[in-house]
């Protein structure tokens, strides 16, 4: 597998939320770093096997925002 891309969004809470496409992977951070770790532990854990791990993990982060016209 080449590469697996996560969803990514801020919380309501504080902090962001992950979820892979097309895989059962979810996970969260306070911090943009604490989520990028997060994200390869998730990964890792996914696949035992790390030759069957991807080699990329892409994060499309995604903002909506409402603004007054």
């Amino acid at each position: 597998m080449q590469e697996i891309i996560f969803l990514v969004e801020e919380a309501p809470e504080g902090g962001y939320v992950a979820r892979a496409l097309g895989y059962s992977i979810y996970t969260e951070g306070d911090t943009w770093e604490e989520l990028k770790a997060a994200v390869q532990d998730a990964v890792a854990c996914h696949w035992d096997n790390p030759g069957q791990r991807p080699s990329v993990i892409r994060l499309h982060y995604l903002r909506e925002e409402a603004i007054t016209a």
